[in-house]
């Protein structure tokens, strides 16, 4: 069963109420349209879904507000070392397996990977903030095209 349109707009306000961000049309369609995407999408792949449903949009304005999604922790970014920006809506523990051929970024439990050290500061006064665990190799998609 679908939420209403105004229990949907209800809680986008509460959820922006609860980060301190002002709740705007283009804002909510942007969270909307990202909680239809799976996986990890670029602002370029948020912002050809959110110009359809509005047109006048810029691809500035949707990286503004990935920005202060980010900022505000209502998204999370994955890690900066695979190019273009990355964001996703999960925000439970997990980490990330990537792709070398295609880039293909997949979500791998927590636990499939085994206990992270509970550590709150590491050497030099580094404070954890979270952990990002990128394993990086090759997908079975292109593990078949590599063999063919």
């Amino acid at each position: 069963m679908t939420a209403s349109p105004n229990v949907k707009a209800r809680s986008f306000r509460e959820l922006c109420e609860d980060h301190g961000i002002p709740a705007t049309h283009q804002r909510q369609v942007l969270y909307e349209v990202m909680q239809t995407m799976h996986g990890h999408p670029s602002p370029e792949e948020i912002y050809a879904r959110v110009k359809k449903r509005v047109p006048a949009i810029s691809l500035a304005t949707v990286y503004k507000n990935i920005h202060l999604f980010l900022d505000r922790g209502v998204l999370k970014e994955l890690s900066m070392h695979h190019g273009s920006l990355r964001v996703e809506m999960n925000s439970h523990d997990h980490h990330h397996m990537v792709c070398s051929y295609c880039k293909a970024i997949t979500d791998i439990e927590e636990k499939d990977l085994g206990a992270l050290p509970a550590l709150q500061e590491l050497p030099g006064g580094f404070k954890v903030e979270r952990y990002s665990i990128d394993v990086i190799g090759i997908c079975a998609a292109c593990q078949k095209v590599k063999r063919s």
